[in-house]
């Protein structure tokens, strides 16, 4: 039998919500916020533009995101997907610009439309989980997110129903893309901490950026350099992808050719009549030159990076480890799962689902980590059934998007469609592999990009004359 060790630390530690002055100055300033949101909510409902603003800053925030947090159920050493009950700028934001929304008299019904509905039986299927959950209160955690999530996406389809106003998305997530790599670029040549960004983890960055990446990719090969907008694009398509190739993950850059691939395949299928082949090829021609001269920048790290080594032979080993270990809480629970974010609480000596996949694998091993796919994870906390839920929900959307790219051809955004078909690609695909899709700011990208899907198969197609470059 052969031994091994992943994981580290105890599974479930009480972190509690921090005291002393600067706690409950955090706490006074987050219910002064609080209060100060109806009164934000009204100033930004007097004027589009200032509306506008509070979109940009809600999208910004996300760079903020630790800083500005506040958690009433703090519980930062669990190594689980979700460890406080959290409420932030990008939240209070979200809020403002949906009672701004109402005072203007566009509000919204709670589910407008398929993928929010197939969101909310997700959510519904995720309950009954708490009944095996061995903490309740660490469940919840996960629950609460869900709900932000909720309240986030309706801020993003809310203001583009009510505006009409896609420059301003593609805008704001631009924006945040250059705002990434500065910190990126001071992580790496100041701070000098491996390079992340403002994500958690730079398996998560590069995620992030296979998603968003594309979109800007197809909308400098639609709009070329002529447009303001195709320059915004252009500029953080660059960043972008230069972010993606830093983060040095194996699975992204994998990832990558078939993110950008099927981005510009898509623009070249939908504008082959608005603006040409030809003239989209020429904009192709400078992404595939400056390509190759970047692989060959970095080819001996990406080469020292994919070489076979112990470590990626651990990895192996743990990801095939823990899948058992999720088989084995499925097979125990397929209709509910062991609990919803509690899969950590699951590896303890009082389960035996460790102990049983260590015997059907032939050697033995303790983790108390999260297994490495998120399809597997909700699939052990919360049921088969949550799990075919969130499928659905996620075929959804890749599902509209690939409609979407024959459905606007030649119109405006059409770009927007085929860049989303390529980030959904590879962030489905690669999450077979890894679990990012249950951390937080992912899941806002993820979210906001529904919310843009949503938008557009609701919307009235624009002649094509709109997108003639």
């Amino acid at each position: 039998m052969e031994a091994r060790m992943g994981g580290g630390g105890g599974s479930y530690v009480r972190a509690g919500d921090g005291g002393g002055e600067g706690a409950a100055v955090k706490y006074l300033v987050f219910w002064l916020s609080l209060a100060g949101v109806p009164v934000l909510a009204w100033a930004i409902s007097l004027k589009r533009t200032w509306l506008r603003w509070a979109f940009f800053g809600m999208v910004a925030g996300l760079c903020l995101y630790n800083e500005t947090s506040i958690s009433f159920l703090s519980h930062d050493f669990y190594q689980g997907s979700s460890r406080g009950m959290e409420v932030n700028l990008v939240h209070l934001l979200a809020l403002a610009v949906l009672l701004a929304l109402a005072i203007r008299g566009k509000w919204q019904r709670a589910f407008p439309e398929g993928g929010i509905r197939i969101y909310a039986v997700y959510f519904l299927l995720c309950l009954p989980s708490l009944w095996n959950a061995d903490s309740v209160v660490v469940g919840w955690l996960e629950l609460w997110k869900m709900l932000m999530l909720f309240l986030f996406w309706h801020a993003v389809y809310g203001f583009l129903s009510a505006t009409g106003d896609m420059e301003a998305i593609v805008e704001s997530l631009a924006l945040f893309t250059v705002l990434n790599f500065w910190r990126l670029a001071q992580q790496h040549y100041i701070w000098l901490v491996d390079p992340r960004g403002i994500f958690p983890h730079r398996n998560c960055m590069a995620m992030a950026m296979n998603l968003i990446g594309p979109v800007f990719l197809a909308g400098y090969l639609q709009l070329g350099l002529r447009k303001r907008l195709g320059w915004i694009c252009a500029v953080a398509f660059v960043v972008s992808a230069l972010a993606g190739m830093w983060s040095y993950s194996r699975g992204a850059i994998a990832m990558a050719p078939l993110a950008y691939g099927l981005a510009a395949a898509g623009v070249l299928y939908g504008t082959r009549h608005a603006v040409g082949w030809g003239k989209v090829s020429v904009r192709l021609l400078p992404v595939l030159l400056a390509g190759v001269l970047g692989l060959c920048v970095m080819w001996p790290n990406l080469v020292n990076r994919f070489k076979p080594t112990k470590a990626h032979n651990a990895s192996r080993d743990t990801r095939v480890e823990l899948a058992a270990c999720a088989a084995e809480m499925m097979r125990d629970h397929p209709l509910a799962g062991v609990g919803i974010n509690n899969w950590t609480l699951n590896l303890g000596p009082e389960h035996p689902y460790q102990e049983r996949a260590a015997e059907k694998l032939g050697r033995r091993f303790q983790y108390t980590r999260l297994v490495e796919t998120v399809y597997l994870l909700v699939g052990a906390e919360c049921g088969i059934p949550a799990l075919a839920a969130m499928v659905v929900w996620f075929a959804w959307h890749w599902t509209a998007s690939l409609r979407l790219c024959k459905r606007l051809r030649g119109a405006q955004w059409h770009f927007v469609a085929a860049g989303l078909l390529g980030g959904f690609t590879a962030n489905f695909l690669q999450s077979t592999l890894e679990w990012v899709l249950r951390q937080r700011l992912n899941l806002f990208f993820l979210v906001f990009c529904f919310g843009m899907i949503a938008y557009l198969r609701r919307r009235r197609v624009q002649p094509p004359a709109e997108a003639a470059a």
